[in-house]
């Protein structure tokens, strides 16, 4: 072990440390830095920038060569009572290799510089207000001395050939991110690998993507065998025809235009299968807009391929489990590192602009992947340009393939108006030949418009309405509504909201649809959970005035197996508005159109015209709200402000809180764990299914009450059942809770 003199300087590179374990293994500093260098080049090659990442890595941690850093290290070895104190010392390792990269690279070693100097605490801003004495500007000019690097040993093991300039045709400030993912993921990996080897052995086991196409063929031609030989049946094999013809096609933007209930899930599967084994792609993201239906779409992956599928999302950002109980999906989960993601919105698009190392990590595993927007009508409209900028560049200069998977396709391509021009995406090629055509031979719906779209009808005579109905399905906006409409009705009516917690939903969900099977009278009232991945079939759908893409999927709900001569789908004026903001809009661009007599269901053209006017009314500016476009925008000095973009690219605004409730006994099995023990992700996970999201001042009301507590730092849980109903789930005593049913996440 090299021996530090007191104000001296580490003279020896080959025992310079990185890491020490508990049981005084060592990490040599070296064998790091080159393991790490490997391993982010490996990642950023399918994006031709292994040489940029390369350097990252046997820069990094070079400020780990700094005496006190290397005493910090030592202090783990000694038996003295000193070694504590020495510990807790705090030295920062991570500017001083930007600096080092700004020296060797000038203007081009920014680049270099926010890579290192945010790779544990995150990709900085270059200055601002915001970061003070923690941007970038501000750390370099607080590095003097670099004389520790002008040993000769030193030297010959930093020399590397230096790129002139940066790759060109790249957006930089993503481009920035992608190397920094690569390097992130290598350092991670590469110290999981010297803190618990056998942890570090278990990720990759997953098998290619090529090995589960015969899972997938063999489960697609058993369904199409026991599936009846009916109309839609017969579309929907037509429609799985044409994904797998059109998978053939060179790379780039598709949109998968089929009616709700037409067989997207599994068509768009089947699409990416082939297109990834055709051009090489190495996994598969299905991106799902709402957290109450990824899992069960998930959950239908995983009984064709087995448990490869993971499904990354969390309502509790809780502590990890011991390392050593970690499994394989959660290692997955870090930096998707397996063959089929699904994912939401939320955690899809945030990390696209985050700056957190955790986030970041999964990013180069992106490129070269197959993704699919599922519903791709609720991308957030507020951060639709920085959102369909990023698409395009994950598609230009990644290798990645993109299907914009919905019934209601938005304007999202490129198109010009008096007045109005919007850049969006180009050279997207749809894959059924001829949508309309679709969506005229599955047309099995009846739709009745308001007559007065501006005249309301009361909720007493809606519910005398819905009562001539023996099995009626209805539909609203918001969650007062359908616990008003509700009680109107009789008391065997069934009531769905996000107030009730996942496996509360499921359950009821499940009595609905297997009522509606064997032909029992069912009536239900319903927020808008209902309208994506929930493959109800009413043979009337009752639906208040909403977004035309909300009408089309209600309409989804209805006939959805084409049993019947024709459905029914009555669109009425409830006596409330829908929540302000894009509901509202969306509803008002709607009620303008039907006003007009421009409304057909069955036609695309009718969602271009309504998307284009929706995108119209945000205007320019509110289509990027909070500015993430100037924050990230080319600049010669590569000036950028990564960790304040991360912060503003928040598509839920409001921070609800997730709370257990005691549903059921195995939910109050987990609230009971939840009192008595540290939670661990395995616990948190199994909560998942008993959480209700709770607007903050409902909460802390309750809190004080004592009705909620907070068990652990950000976990919640719901003291007294009788706040929960089984009939309606949560009830606050009229309290105003938000419902997340009207946010898209």
């Amino acid at each position: 072990m090299a021996q530090i003199q007191p104000g001296g300087i580490l003279l020896v590179l080959d025992r310079a440390l990185a890491h020490v374990a508990s049981d005084k293994r060592t990490h040599l500093l070296r064998d790091h830095l080159i393991e790490t260098a490997r391993l982010a080049a490996r990642f950023a090659r399918i994006f031709q920038s292994n040489e940029w990442a390369e350097i990252a890595g046997l820069w990094h941690d070079l400020g780990k060569m700094q005496p006190d850093f290397q005493r910090k290290l030592q202090s783990v070895l000694q038996e003295d009572g000193k070694a504590g104190l020495t510990l807790s010392m705090k030295v920062d390792h991570s500017t001083p290799g930007a600096a080092y990269a700004v020296r060797q690279l000038n203007m081009y070693g920014r680049i270099l510089a926010y890579i290192i100097a945010g790779h544990h605490g995150g990709l900085p801003d270059w200055s601002g207000d915001e970061m003070g004495k923690a941007a970038l500007k501000a750390r370099l000019s607080r590095v003097k001395d670099l004389g520790i690097w002008e040993e000769r040993e030193v030297k010959d093991f930093l020399f590397r050939p230096l790129p002139s300039q940066m790759p060109t045709g790249k957006d930089p400030a993503f481009w920035i991110r992608m190397v920094f993912s690569c390097l992130v993921d290598a350092d991670f990996l590469d110290t999981e690998r010297f803190f618990d080897p056998e942890l570090s052995w278990r990720r990759t086991r997953f098998p290619s993507l090529s090995h589960l196409i015969p899972l997938f063929s063999s489960y697609i031609r058993e369904k199409c065998e026991q599936a009846p030989d009916t109309p839609v049946n017969r579309l929907r094999r037509w429609v799985l025809a044409c994904c797998r013809e059109k998978a053939l096609d060179d790379p780039g933007f598709f949109s998968l235009t089929v009616p709700t209930g037409g067989g997207k899930t599994l068509s768009s599967m089947a699409f990416a299968l082939e297109h990834a084994l055709k051009h090489g792609h190495q996994r598969i993201i299905y991106v799902i807009p709402y957290t109450s239906i990824i899992e069960q779409t998930a959950q239908q992956f995983r009984q064709i391929f087995g448990d490869v599928v993971v499904e990354h999302h969390s309502n509790f950002e809780g502590p990890d489990d011991d390392e050593s109980e970690k499994s394989l999906w959660r290692l997955a989960c870090e930096n998707w590192d397996a063959p089929i993601v699904v994912t939401t919105n939320v955690q899809f698009l945030e990390s696209l602009y985050a700056a957190k190392p955790g986030r970041c990590r999964k990013l180069h595993n992106i490129a070269g992947s197959v993704v699919i927007l599922d519903e791709a009508q609720l991308l957030p409209v507020s951060f639709l340009r920085p959102c369909l900028e990023v698409l395009k560049e994950l598609v230009k200069n990644y290798g990645v393939s993109l299907v914009l998977c919905t019934a209601t396709q938005p304007a999202l391509t490129t198109h010009k108006a008096e007045g109005y021009s919007f850049d969006g995406l180009s050279n997207v090629r749809e894959i059924i030949p001829d949508p309309e055509g679709l969506f005229r031979e599955m047309e099995r719906v009846d739709i009745l418009l308001p007559e007065h779209p501006a005249s309301p009808v009361e909720w007493a005579d809606l519910a005398g309405e819905l009562m001539e109905h023996p099995s009626v399905l209805c539909i609203v906006n918001r969650r007062d509504d359908c616990r008003e409409l509700w009680s109107l009705l009789p008391q065997n009516t069934y009531h769905l909201s996000a107030l009730m917690c996942g496996a509360h939903r499921s359950c009821r969900i499940a009595e609905i649809k297997d009522r509606l099977r064997h032909g029992i009278p069912t009536r239900v009232v319903s927020t808008q959970l209902v309208e994506a991945g929930v493959d109800i079939d009413f043979p009337v759908v009752y639906r208040a005035l909403a977004g035309l893409d909300s009408i089309a999927q209600a309409a989804g709900r209805c006939n959805r197996e084409g049993l019947l001569v024709r459905g029914k789908l009555v669109v009425f004026v409830p006596p409330s508005r829908p929540p302000q903001g894009i509901l509202r809009q969306a509803a008002d661009v709607a009620q303008m159109m039907m006003s007009q007599g421009k409304i057909s269901l069955s036609s695309p053209e009718t969602f271009e015209e309504y998307f284009r006017r929706l995108y119209w009314i945000q205007g320019d500016e509110r289509l990027d709200s909070k500015g993430i476009g100037k924050l990230l925008g080319k600049d010669d000095e590569l000036r950028f402000s990564f960790r304040t973009a991360a912060e503003r690219f928040r598509i839920i605004d409001q921070d609800l809180l997730p709370v257990v409730v005691p549903y059921g006994e195995e939910g109050t099995r987990c609230v009971e764990e939840l009192k008595a023990q540290q939670p661990n992700r395995r616990l948190l996970r199994k909560a998942q299914r008993f959480v209700v999201h709770i607007a903050p001042r409902t909460a802390r009301e309750l809190t004080r009450e004592g009705v909620i507590r907070e068990v652990h730092p950000g976990v919640y849980v719901l003291e007294h059942g009788s706040f929960y109903r089984e009939d309606v789930g949560f009830d606050p005593h009229g309290s105003a809770v938000y419902d997340p049913d009207e946010l898209i996440i």
